[in-house]
């Protein structure tokens, strides 16, 4: 069993790690102590395609942001687990206000969220005060309490799509996300100056040499990536369009440019096909791109922050409130209640 330490040490150990540095006997099977404090606390885990394989295997639901949006706001849960970074577990927290949201690591958090500040952003958006505000889920709480609606990659073009042609727009935070939709809708929208480092990551020149060397390899990309990347691809979409596009595709061989993470569940689904990562500029250890945030959880972090429910999610109430709405008509636009917005 995990070692039991007091309340005031685990304060101090998330204020000055952002996680439980707790010491665990090597012996502990991390599998069989989370389902057990799952069942024990009546706790749900939802894992991001991009964590790492063993939190994948024990989550009870993997997806992209959109479907563990649903998940959250749905689940009957009284502690809500989320393996991924803290946009989203603000946003489970946002869709849930009375349960209880932990996350494994504090500091799991996003450089494209990073990338737009909310006092910056607020005052992007009251220089332009007749813009209709949307926002890509990447984002903090407090941005998305500055916005009218919020999207996911998944349904980004249906977003845009709902609202009336003779609305200006503000797209937020991700510009190369936001230029992909530009060009899907043919809206001229006014870009924020945010991007994904690990999405701009990729090397045209190494998927190209990748390419020759697998010419058989169709290139699927995420539209985080940048528009390069983006015009060497077959299928761009979001992670979950991803998987079920190689599951649907009669081709068997496929260039993945995503966060590697996405491969394990890939590989699942597809286990006869062949996958490869798309390569990063730079050299590391898989040569592929991947979050450094995302791989902070840990199957330990996971376990020892499960045992003591902490770190623990906290959004403001105001911000809560007015978070809350956008993502309201986000999840409305998806299952097809609304089909034009009146903003």
């Amino acid at each position: 069993m995990l070692l039991n330490i007091m309340t005031d040490i685990l304060k101090e150990e998330i204020e000055e790690r952002g996680y439980l540095n707790v010491e665990v006997d090597k012996s502990v099977d991390f599998v069989k102590e989370i389902n057990a404090l799952k069942k024990e606390k009546n706790a749900v885990i939802l894992a991001h395609y991009y964590q790492e394989p063993d939190i994948q295997d024990i989550a009870d639901y993997v997806g992209d942001s959109l479907g563990l949006s649903q998940i959250a706001a749905e689940t009957d849960a009284d502690i809500i687990v989320f393996a991924g970074v803290q946009f989203m577990a603000e946003t489970a927290k946002i869709l849930n206000p009375t349960k209880k949201v932990i996350l494994p690591d504090l500091k799991a958090g996003c450089s494209l969220a990073e990338s737009c500040p909310p006092q910056e952003f607020k005052a992007f958006t009251d220089a332009h005060p007749d813009h209709i505000v949307v926002t890509y889920v990447n984002c903090s709480a407090e941005v998305k309490a500055l916005t009218d609606i919020v999207c996911t990659s998944s349904n980004a073009v249906s977003i845009i799509n709902a609202i009336p042609k003779d609305k200006p727009i503000i797209f937020a935070p991700d510009k190369n996300l936001g230029k992909y939709l530009i060009k899907e809708t043919g809206r001229d929208m006014l870009l924020w100056d945010g991007a994904c480092i690990v999405h701009e990551a990729f090397s045209i020149d190494k998927l190209l040499t990748l390419s020759a060397e697998y010419p058989n390899a169709k290139i699927i990309a995420h539209p985080e990536s940048e528009a390069h990347i983006l015009q060497t691809a077959t299928y761009v979409g979001s992670t979950a369009g991803m998987i079920n596009f190689v599951k649907t595709d009669d081709h068997d061989e496929f260039i993945i440019a995503t966060e590697a993470g996405i491969l394990h569940q890939m590989m699942k689904e597809v286990p006869n096909k062949k996958l490869y990562a798309a390569p990063a500029q730079e050299d590391n250890t898989c040569a592929c791109s991947e979050c450094h945030f995302m791989k902070m959880n840990t199957m330990q972090k996971l376990c020892i922050c499960m045992k003591h429910e902490l770190p623990e999610i906290h959004v403001d109430s105001e911000i809560q409130k007015r978070a809350l709405l956008p993502i309201e008509r986000m999840l409305d636009v998806s299952s097809g209640k609304v089909s034009v917005l009146n903003l």
